[in-house]
Parts: structure tokens; sequence; C-alpha cells
């Protein structure tokens, strides 16, 4: 891929990047993710073009875990619930952006990064995502680049493999995160210079489709 030139710009500052940024730069290379909106004021509301339900999410490189500052709000119904918990963030936050995400269905969670390792350089990290991650610490690693014998071979290995293999009627393609591993894995091999840790967590995987919902990169 060549790098075009937001790509560019974003990649050689330092430090992590907003929600948006790290959403946009997904996209670049044909990951999707929610539809979304970045705003900074009440009025910047009323030509949403998003359908509800909606998640309020603080959008800023300097607030990386966001749930632990209360800076995240899901599920909210309407325009008048999303202008009244849209004060109380301008309140507490007046000098952020905000970033208004179109709702996804859930669907099998999974978790996939980029992790400096101390011997190996960058890897990629694939594992079922949720309470799971914390709770089985079900996640391998590669070393980027990898190949698609590698991405299956990470898929293979995950406990929990059967949640992407149909388990009780629930739909998840493991095809679709082979192929977002290998995505993954072309952007840690591009941006190897710039990367010190990416985190897409969670990321949903349905039986035709998969959608990263949020995302974190921090930059050397």
């Amino acid at each position: 891929m060549i790098m075009n030139q937001d790509i560019k710009k974003l990649v050689e500052r330092k430090g992590p990047l907003a929600e948006n940024e790290v959403k946009d730069l997904m996209k670049a290379y044909g990951i999707r993710t929610t539809q979304y909106k970045v705003v900074n004021k009440l009025g910047d509301l009323d030509d949403l073009g998003l359908k509800f339900p909606v998640a309020l999410k603080v959008c800023s490189n300097k607030i990386l875990h966001k749930t632990d500052v209360g800076g995240v709000k899901l599920g909210i119904k309407d325009m008048n619930e999303l202008k009244t918990i849209f004060k109380g963030f301008k309140e507490k936050f007046p000098k952020e952006d905000f970033l208004v995400d179109q709702m996804e269905e859930k669907g099998v969670e999974i978790i996939i990064g980029l992790v400096q390792d101390p011997t190996f350089g960058l890897t990629v990290m694939c594992g079922i995502g949720g309470i799971y991650t914390e709770l089985y610490k079900d996640v391998t690693f590669r070393v980027v680049p990898i190949e698609k014998y590698d991405a299956e071979e990470m898929v293979e290995e995950i406990k929990g493999k059967k949640l992407l293999e149909g388990f009780r009627n629930i739909p998840a393609n493991k095809k679709l995160v082979i192929d977002l591993l290998l995505k993954v894995s072309k952007i840690g091999e591009e941006l190897i210079d710039h990367i010190d840790q990416m985190d897409l967590n969670p990321v949903f995987v349905y039986g035709d489709d998969l959608c990263v919902v949020d995302a974190k990169l921090i930059l050397k």
C-alpha cells in the first residue's frame, strides 16, 4: 500500500492517537469499523447522519482509558438523551472533542493487536475478547509479518476457537478473523518504525462480516 498523505501525517506523530484517527487508519487498510462522527459542540449533533442507538465517547489522544474517567456512555436511544448526556460530557471534558459512535449488534468478541516484544520486536496478537481476555489469558502471538498459514495457526491455538466455529449456533466466521490478522500484520509491517502498540478490542465477528468497535494506537 502506498501510504496516503493523511496516514503519513498521522504516523509521524508520537504517543497515543485519538480513537477516530485510529479508525481512519483502519479504514485506509480496508478494515471495517463503526460509523461515527466527531463533534465538539451541541450544534454538531443536529446533522448527525447516524442511526440510534449510539455511544458517546470522549475523543482525545490525552485520554487513553476512556471508561476509567467516565468518558463513555453506551446505548443512547434518541437525540434528546444524546443532547442531555453530551452537555454533561462537555462540562466534564470542556477542552476535548467527542465521538458519537453508531452502536453495532453484538457478535463474538475478539481482541487483535500489535505488541512490542523485548526479544522479538513487533508481534501480532489475537485472542477471544470480552471478559474472557483477562479470565483465561486466551491469546496467541506471532512475529510480524505473518503469512496466511500463520494466521490460521493462531486461530487454531485459541482455546475459545469454537466460538468462531458456530458454537451454539452463534454465527461467526473464522476466515474473516484470519483475513483481519493479515491486514493487521500488514499495518505492522508497513508502520514498523512508528508503532509501539495497537489494540483493537473489541472486534465483533459475525457470520459474514466483522467490525472493529474500539481501537487504540500508541506511536513510538
